[in-house]
């Protein structure tokens, strides 16, 4: 059985509904790295996802955190039939004892344009509230939304304008502490992929973009 990453879906579900239903046979679950695209204060899309396989998801700046934190205040994270959201910092082992990580969050660029408690919340950014109590555990992939700074310069260079901001230093933490194998993020709206140190990283694409973005993990 097979493990599937993907990129940033923006509640472009009936790709990812395709994707699963492609390859449900080969599937142990989905992984998404950020912008899924939950905002039940407009539509309850994501209620149109079909899986029979689980879900794994964490949040991106563009998604309502505001109901994201009533999931996690009631402990309820199941969204739709076997899609979960991954709160910042919650862990996940596979079954070949690989742990994963999730730390969800990035700044948005175009919040200026954007309105507070509709589509902008502040709490889209990591926080350092985010990294307290972080599982002393051996990490093995990272799945978060957006990159450290160390790979600020790499990302930045396909979407002009992103500036540094706390969630890539946030990030930039994290990695010194684990040290992961493997990472995925998404955010930047292109494929690329390379090392950082012992850290194999691959930054995916967005659903319907025309690029790669999903891939099985290795």
């Amino acid at each position: 059985m097979k493990i599937l990453i993907t990129g940033d879906i923006h509640a472009r579900f009936g790709y990812l509904n395709k994707l699963i239903n492609q390859h449900k046979k080969d599937l142990e679950m989905v992984i998404c790295c950020g912008d899924f695209g939950y905002w039940p204060n407009f539509d309850d899309y994501h209620k149109r996802i079909k899986t029979p396989i689980p879900v794994l998801w964490c949040d991106g700046n563009h998604e309502n955190h505001w109901a994201i934190k009533e999931l996690v205040k009631t402990g309820n994270l199941e969204i739709a039939k076997n899609v979960f959201y991954m709160p910042r910092g919650s862990t996940y082992t596979l079954k070949d004892g690989r742990t994963m990580l999730f730390m969800g969050g990035a700044d948005s660029i175009d919040k200026k344009q954007r309105t507070i408690g509709r589509d902008w919340f502040p709490e889209e950014a990591i926080m350092q509230s985010d990294t307290r109590n972080l599982p002393d555990i051996k990490v093995d992939i990272f799945i978060t939304h957006t990159c450290p700074v160390e790979l600020y310069p790499t990302m930045v260079r396909y979407y002009n304008g992103k500036e540094l901001e706390p969630s890539n230093h946030a990030l930039s933490y994290l990695w010194k502490i684990y040290k992961p194998s493997l990472w995925f993020f998404g955010h930047w709206h292109h494929y690329k992929e390379g090392n950082l140190d012992d850290t194999k990283w691959y930054a995916l694409a967005y659903a319907g973009s025309g690029m790669r973005w999903w891939m099985w993990l290795p």
